[in-house]
């Protein structure tokens, strides 16, 4: 006897089952998902670092008259971006992200010495150490094997939170090219999020100029990308003048 075809018989989909490939395919998508949230967590706004604090001199240089409209301060963050972030930040975090990789920890806080040796002033120092501090009580609480003294009946290390950051994303197992974007996103959106306080820019204003730096974001990325060690550094005046300044207004 012949069973009749319903109509909700043949709709039912046919049972499938996974192929070696397919459930390789799915875990590297998980793995890449993982990585992609953490990574947006590292650079998120509400990291508690801090970052929104720090201003880069931003006060002093609108007291001053520098800054004052919207294409001013494009232009302060695309001289920031292309002559610090890109020739400092950036290759310091391929650098220290390769040793983070390989646990080799004395040359992880040798490039830390490094970085910090090229904030050019007092004030700038501080501020990349104190962001530093923040990073490193949270990567302890999150067990993260990071090399620096921190807590308890031990004298802390001036660390730069670049390299925390390396640190984490080494741990977290998110590529260079990825952390590296998400390092710059999260200083432009920070130092965007201040000049809307403190110029003030409207909200809409904000968002353009976000859009606007986009492409000097990724000048910064490919000009990073050719800065070797013996290169890594920045001369910028006007930006430790400022920072100094702002500390003393």
């Amino acid at each position: 006897m012949v069973t009749p075809i319903t109509k909700a018989t043949m709709l039912q989909p046919e049972p499938m089952t996974p192929t070696t490939k397919s459930v390789e395919d799915a875990e590297a998508i998980l793995t890449n998902d993982r990585a992609l949230f953490r990574l947006m967590q590292l650079s998120s706004a509400s990291l508690p670092v801090g970052g929104y604090s720090f201003s880069q001199g931003l006060e002093y240089a609108i007291d001053c008259g520098w800054l004052g409209k919207q294409v001013d301060v494009h232009e302060w963050l695309e001289m920031q971006l292309l002559h610090a972030v890109a020739q400092v930040d950036l290759p310091a975090l391929r650098l220290l992200m390769d040793a983070a990789n390989r646990k080799d920890w004395d040359e992880v806080k040798r490039l830390n010495d490094l970085v910090l040796a090229c904030r050019e002033s007092k004030e700038l120092r501080l501020t990349d150490t104190a962001m530093g501090e923040a990073l490193v009580r949270l990567l302890n609480s999150l067990h993260i094997e990071q090399p620096f003294a921190h807590g308890r009946g031990s004298i802390p290390e001036e660390v730069s939170f670049i390299t925390l950051f390396a640190i984490a994303a080494a741990h977290w197992k998110i590529n260079y090219a990825s952390a590296a974007l998400g390092f710059a996103w999260s200083w432009l959106e920070n130092q965007v999020a201040a000049a809307t306080k403190l110029v003030p820019l409207g909200q809409t204003q904000a968002q353009i100029l976000l859009g606007d730096l986009q492409p000097i974001l990724s000048r910064a990325l490919k000009i990073a990308a050719t800065i070797e060690e013996e290169q890594i550094g920045a001369g910028l005046p006007a930006l430790a003048i400022a920072r100094d300044r702002k500390s003393n207004v």
